[in-house]
């Protein structure tokens, strides 16, 4: 009798305890880790809003369906542009959203760790803090840099004193970092990813086709035929979009080779980033980036043929992380499981 009082009021005092969580908010996916739980909760970074009232009417998926469908007063809004946010209210009602959806017992507020991308400023790395006590965590609201998560996440012996490079292309940046003895040695981070590559194939099909396509059918675009190295099997897909001209439905016929047209600039751009960090690089490093080769993490970093490209270039071996989509955040949540041992590569308020 005794042990079963005692093990019902152990199990209570379990549900009375917080849920610590990790937070990647994503220009495009916002994904929630719990402490001892994995991730529990990938959504698209999308609030659909009633105009009229400020309401939101849906957040994540059901949102993000709506796009390009709305009626006047209903907007679809990414409340992060450029892995920063662009709009404070309604980033903070949508990650209120999810931390309730993870985390519903309202009395106790989590210890939250949060991703940024490495480039931003004091400023916007409040507002990310802010928005994230405001919506419930518990003070203070501990950051971590993609890049440093991603590589953590991807698996890479980051407190080790040896050179290990990161490429993480997210929808709103891309991150490249060299990190060694739990620190970021170079780094570069650029505002170019997943948006930018959708809007060159919206703007190509303007420019080449004078045809109108939204962000939607781009980003299928993309995943479809997009790749930036030439492949063995090119292939071909029909397209339907608007005429500029007669304002008619039109249907057109794209091929990988195409889209590779479209996407070089941004491409190009990634390339850039990765040869600028290692030009920062210390010699000793670089000798074990040769080694160890280029992890690529984040969703760009599924576009066909970006490791072969960057292999060209650089002349590194690069390769692709395990789950790439999940990487920063598995990284983030392992600073959450392994608090104390990784406390060094989190920021927290009194640091800024």
């Amino acid at each position: 009798m005794a042990d079963n009082v005692l093990s019902s009021f152990a199990s209570f005092g379990s549900g009375m305890v917080s849920r610590d969580m990790a937070v990647d908010l994503g220009t495009a996916n916002t994904l929630v880790y719990v402490r001892g739980e994995g991730i529990v909760l990938n959504e698209p970074s999308v609030v659909a809003v009633n105009v009229n009232t400020g309401e939101p009417l849906a957040v994540g998926a059901e949102a993000k369906r709506m796009i390009g469908r709305t009626p006047a007063h209903i907007q679809a809004v990414r409340p992060l542009k450029d892995g920063v946010i662009a709009d404070f209210d309604i980033c903070e009602k949508m990650l209120r959203y999810f931390i309730e959806r993870v985390h519903p017992r309202k009395w106790s507020r989590p210890r939250m760790v949060i991703c940024v991308p490495s480039g931003i400023t004091g400023v916007e790395q409040r507002a990310v803090q802010e928005a994230a006590e405001f919506a419930g965590a518990r003070k203070p609201a501990y950051i971590i840099e993609e890049p440093m998560a991603a590589a953590i996440g991807a698996g890479l012996p980051v407190q080790e004193p040896t050179g290990n490079m990161i490429v993480d292309i997210g929808g709103g940046t891309t991150e490249v970092a060299v990190i060694s003895l739990g620190g970021v040695v170079a780094s570069q981070s650029v505002r170019v990813g997943g948006d930018e590559l959708d809007d060159s194939i919206v703007q190509y099909t303007k420019k080449e086709h004078s045809m109108a396509v939204g962000v939607r059918t781009a980003e299928e675009i993309k995943k479809a035929l997009g790749s930036a190295w030439p492949l063995e099997a090119e292939l071909k897909a029909e397209v339907r979009g608007r005429d500029l001209v007669t304002g008619l439905p039109k249907t057109i016929e794209l091929t990988t080779i195409d889209i590779r047209e479209a996407l070089a600039e941004p491409v190009a751009a990634i390339c850039d980033a990765v040869k600028m960090t290692l030009d920062q690089t210390p010699p000793e490093l670089a000798a074990d980036i040769m080694e160890r080769g280029v992890c690529l993490a984040g969703g760009g970093a599924l576009l066909q043929g970006l490791d072969a490209r960057l292999r060209d270039e650089t002349g590194m071996p690069v390769f692709v992380a395990d789950r790439p989509l999940d990487a920063v955040a598995l990284g983030s949540g392992q600073s959450l499981e392994e608090f104390d041992a990784l406390r060094g590569v989190l920021f927290s308020s009194s640091k800024i």
